[in-house]
């Protein structure tokens, strides 16, 4: 048992809360063994397990390189920093290449270890590619599209497209035929395009700001769209590079933090520190902890992780506690579906929570009960 910290509970901070932990999740605080041993956490925080829509890589490794090893290494760094939940992404690359990729990182969804897939790319504008090799991307047809999604043997949960490319719209209602979220980004859309994406299914948008025409008065683009529609959940880095903290706090106020997701988007060297790295077939150079295109080029990712995002969301956004967790458990866990089980800190969902000190330094992780880190 948990004691004498300020948890964070779906409906709200409890001060001096217990959390109960039995077999593996969490339980009623009258349920406790009187013989169980109790854990003082007072001034610390505690706050359910963090869940990542979006991230390529982490510790050196990526999803992309297609094997078990560098999988299970992305897992465990963001792991220890109380990602208890992620879906894997992947980007741009030749067809074949990215079913063989999907093909194996389906066995650890299967195994647990994922929540699932994420395609980012290779449907995308060429015009906002950004970190993507231009010369792989293509046009949505349904014949590739599905070609992917039969890779995945069911494990894909989101795709992201561009909806403007010849076959985008029919490429979103297939997506959402087959359960698999349509994400909008790396897109060149107009704002009555994305009116036509949403309308068709497309339920997130893709590292909302980033790799999308800004927002103009009078072409209001593809950020009014997502924004304004309450169907839509909207992915925002926190890292202090790819959004000015005053961005942050407009789309949380426009949006909601029920439908915000806070993301990492983080490449191989998330949890490492600057040097070169692969980003699928391309190569990235990490300055200062910011990570772009080998030669000063487009921003490639991020180092972040999501520990390091409600640091910052608290302290330097100023965002209240329970907004951030839940864009950083709650409101992805939805979007996943697998809110019934993850994502919030009340009995009968698996025992994956974070320790934080009273300056939301993270000090602990616990996934299913068992510590990953120890506070």
């Amino acid at each position: 048992m948990l004691a004498g910290a300020r948890v964070v509970r779906p409906g709200g901070v409890v001060d001096g809360g217990r959390v109960v932990v039995r077999d593996g999740r969490f339980a009623a605080e009258a349920a406790r063994d009187g013989g169980a041993a109790t854990l003082d956490l007072a001034g610390h925080w505690v706050l359910p397990g963090f869940v990542d829509l979006h991230v390529h890589g982490g510790g050196g490794a990526s999803f992309s390189a297609g094997t078990p090893e560098e999988a299970l290494r992305v897992i465990a760094t963001h792991r220890r920093h109380g990602t208890t939940t992620m879906v894997a992404s992947l980007v741009t690359g030749e067809l074949g290449e990215l079913a063989a990729q999907a093909g194996v990182l389906a066995e650890l969804v299967q195994q647990g270890e994922l929540a699932g897939l994420h395609f980012e790319g290779p449907f995308i504008a060429a015009a906002r590619c950004g970190a993507h090799d231009r010369s792989l991307l293509r046009e949505p047809d349904p014949a590739a599209v599905r070609k992917l999604l039969e890779a995945a043997r069911g494990t894909a949960r989101m795709m992201t497209l561009a909806p403007e490319l010849p076959g985008g719209i029919e490429a979103v209602r297939l997506l959402r035929e087959h359960g698999v979220l349509a994400a909008v980004g790396h897109t060149d859309a107009t704002y009555e395009v994305t009116r036509r994406a949403i309308e068709a299914g497309a339920a997130v948008a893709t590292h909302l700001f980033n790799a999308m025409p800004p927002l103009a008065h009078r072409s209001p683009g593809p950020i009014a769209a997502l924004l304004e529609d309450e169907r839509v959940a909207i992915e925002l880095i926190n890292d202090g590079t790819h959004l000015h903290p005053s961005v942050l706090r407009m789309a949380f106020r426009t949006a909601g933090a029920g439908r915000v997701a806070l993301i990492t988007d983080a490449m191989g060297a998330a949890g490492m520190g600057d040097g070169r790295y692969p980003l699928g077939p391309l190569t990235v150079e990490v300055a200062d902890g910011v990570a772009r295109l080998d030669g000063g080029g487009a921003i490639a990712g991020s180092t972040l992780t999501l520990d390091r995002a409600l640091r910052r969301a608290v302290t330097v956004d100023g965002l209240p506690v329970t907004e951030a967790a839940r864009a950083l458990s709650g409101t992805p866990a939805r979007l996943l579906g697998v809110d019934g089980r993850v994502g919030s800190i009340e009995e009968g969902k698996d025992a994956d929570l974070v320790v934080l000190d009273a300056d939301f330094v993270l000090r602990g992780v616990m996934r299913r009960g068992a510590w990953v880190v120890r506070p």
